[in-house]
């Protein structure tokens, strides 16, 4: 029984031993780390999936509010690239030098847009003056946090260009992220809320009431770079992004041409 035990306890270190060997000389490859805004989401898994079947490696996707993805970069995460939903934020990251220079480029664009539960009858014109806190009645206004994601920080500036922010400014539900925001007017936790146009597109639970006039807050711009830290490559899955075939699937997400 001794020599059997010894015998099989060899045969296992020889095994373990010759996979070992294999991998160093054969990695598995690995795609890029991308870290993206929520908001791309459903456009990014798709491209993501059309980028793996034609033979790439499988890109690895985190989403999160575009200051916390910034913040990681800034922070030294060993991410390939960088997508947020607005500017600011790259510039921050950018400014930090975290940025590969020469690398950033406009992705795509958006539009802000007013929902409301798929049942609500609520009707409003998005204009100065306009009765936007008599039409939450007792509820709240779902946003992303207007002082740091940039999705709450575009609704903000629009509310405050009509006119409309110091009457819902102390009743806004601040959520975490754009999709946050959106699932609290999808489960009728608030009765309005400001969302990208392109979420609320993906959703079956919500309808537009009125879409925010462009000219009312800073343009909606998609920046994306390579990172310095990344140690996979990722300069050709970003060429990928802005290649027709890509581009044509943000474009049937509501994505817009930067």
């Amino acid at each position: 029984m001794r020599r059997i035990t010894i015998g099989l306890m060899a045969a296992l270190l020889i095994t373990g031993l010759g996979w070992w060997l294999a991998s160093e000389r054969d990695p598995m490859p690995q795609g890029p780390l991308v870290l993206a805004a929520a908001s791309m989401q459903s456009a990014l898994d798709e491209v993501a999936a059309i980028w793996t079947a034609q033979g790439h490696p499988p890109p690895v996707l985190s989403y999160a509010a575009s200051s916390a993805i910034a913040r990681q970069a800034m922070a030294g995460a060993r991410a390939d690239l960088l997508i947020t939903a607005d500017r600011d934020w790259m510039d921050r990251a950018e400014a930090a030098g975290v940025v590969i220079e020469g690398s950033r480029a406009d992705l795509v664009a958006n539009r802000i847009v007013l929902v409301a539960p798929r049942g609500s009858t609520i009707a409003l014109d998005l204009v100065p003056g306009a009765p936007l806190a008599s039409a939450l009645g007792e509820g709240r206004l779902a946003m992303a946090d207007p002082d740091a994601v940039p999705a709450g920080r575009y609704g903000k500036a629009a509310l405050t260009r009509l006119n409309l922010w110091q009457a819902v400014e102390l009743r806004v539900a601040r959520a975490e992220n754009v999709r946050a925001a959106l699932a609290l007017v999808e489960r009728g936790a608030a009765p309005l809320g400001v969302v990208y146009a392109t979420d609320a597109a993906q959703s079956d639970a919500v309808r537009v009431v009125a879409t925010f006039d462009a000219s009312l807050h800073p343009p909606i711009r998609y920046p994306v770079a390579l990172l310095t830290a990344g140690e996979r490559e990722g300069a050709a899955f970003r060429k990928f992004l802005t290649e027709p075939q890509a581009q044509a699937v943000f474009a049937r997400h509501g994505f817009a041409r930067p």
